[in-house]
């Protein structure tokens, strides 16, 4: 592995999204990524399909999309933590690594003795981080979570879809599962922030992070707006809250995304769909008077926008400097010139046979370059690998997967 953490070993023994989202970045990063699994099981994404993925014959594995979307770089083991010996490796495993991660129910891994203080008694070093849907404390702690409820109750659905006035109006969910992906960045930003303190202290840390917290810290503008003005923020649609004109126009053939950020982007704006003046009408100079009367600046804009086509509005947009863009769908984005130019999309060698996609880390470096040759695993892929790092023999092995362990 390269990368620049790639003297780094992190113990994985989350599962689902948002802890496996923070593994995969770290694993990107170039550390090495011990990801503890079910035997026989696995984790619980595994079986989240249809799609699947096909062998070189066609046939579909056990690997779903979802799974091979967040555990790329990683090496799976399988070990029963109910049993001693599952315990007892784990805690040898966590003696030898960096990063703990884990989303456990609350309480669960105490019961185990392989809580934070259990194994950074023995691991000083050791940087523990916990991700649950509430966190490790509160009314709602020991709750179960998912994205999707989370969404609910964190406001994120209140703000999101069209007004109930119009056609499909309601509460929508974001179409990806963003609390997920959200945790786990910040995760990830938590435990670069702990290896950075050890730098100077010589200790790791103990991590708690709700994806309810995240949810409430990244409502951002839509919260401070409630804090500043009392009202609570509304659905609008496609219609920013607070930038105008932002949305989605009706074009002679389908519909362009516009994102005008500010004055001097209007006036260009104005003058490349032929409607200076709008640019020193007293109701759309600035961008509070634009907000104000968004109502009746979409009217004109919609109005003008259908006089040509999508294309053709974009590049006038374009040579003006005014950010624009067609509506993808998911298969367009893959065929986009800078996309494709900055090889976003890789093919990465599977086990089964043949590759696997990989939609792959946006990060770029030039001293520490990321590489991306270890596809999602297989279950249980690397245990004897990671067994035998530990001492423990072939022989020995048999015996743990007779008896369940492994």
């Amino acid at each position: 592995m390269s990368g620049p953490l790639s003297h780094l070993r992190v113990l994985d023994l989350s599962r689902i999204m948002a802890g496996p989202w923070a593994s995969q970045i770290l694993a990107d990063l170039g550390a090495d990524v011990i990801k503890v699994e079910r035997p026989g099981v696995g984790d619980d994404t595994r079986a989240w399909g249809p799609p699947f993925l096909k062998d070189e014959a066609g046939k579909a594995t056990s690997n779903s999309g979802y799974f091979l979307c967040v555990n790329r770089g990683k090496r799976s083991i399988t070990l029963n933590l109910d049993s001693a010996e599952g315990q007892h490796i784990v805690r040898a495993l966590a003696a030898r690594s960096d990063v703990l991660l884990e989303n456990y129910k609350v309480g669960t891994l105490q019961k185990f003795k392989l809580g934070p203080d259990e194994l950074r008694a023995i691991n000083p070093r050791l940087i523990y981080a916990s991700v649950t849907g509430f966190g490790q404390t509160g009314p709602r702690s020991h709750q179960a979570a998912y994205d999707f409820m989370i969404q609910a109750l964190g406001g994120l659905m209140s703000v999101t879809g069209e007004r109930d006035d119009r056609a499909g109006g309601g509460p929508q969910k974001v179409g990806v599962p963003i609390v997920d992906l959200m945790t786990g960045m910040y995760t990830t930003v938590g435990i670069l922030a702990a290896l950075a303190r050890r730098e100077q202290t010589g200790r790791g840390d103990y991590i708690d992070i709700a994806m309810l917290d995240v949810q409430t810290a990244f409502l951002a503008n839509q919260s401070m707006n409630f804090l500043l003005s009392g009202k609570p923020p509304a659905r609008t649609g496609n219609s920013h809250p607070n930038i105008q004109p932002q949305d989605v126009f009706p074009c002679r053939d389908g519909y362009v995304a516009l994102a005008v950020g500010n004055d001097g982007q209007f006036v260009n704006f104005c003058a490349a769909i032929e409607r200076p003046e709008l640019a020193q009408d007293a109701r759309f100079a600035k961008n509070p008077d634009r907000v104000r009367n968004v109502a009746e600046l979409t009217k004109i804009i919609s109005t003008a926008l259908q006089a040509d086509t999508m294309q053709a509005w974009e590049r006038k947009f374009s040579a003006a400097g005014v950010p624009c863009a067609p509506i993808n769908k998911v298969p367009d984005v893959f065929e986009d010139p800078q996309v494709k130019h900055r090889e976003m999309l890789r093919q990465v060698p599977h086990p089964l046979g043949g590759t696997v996609p990989q939609v792959v880390s946006p990060l770029r470096f030039t001293e520490a370059p990321l590489s991306f040759e270890r596809a999602p695993p297989l279950l249980g892929q690397h245990t004897a690998d990671v067994l035998r790092e530990l001492g423990i023999d072939a022989s020995a092995q048999a015996n743990l997967q007779q008896r369940g362990v492994i």
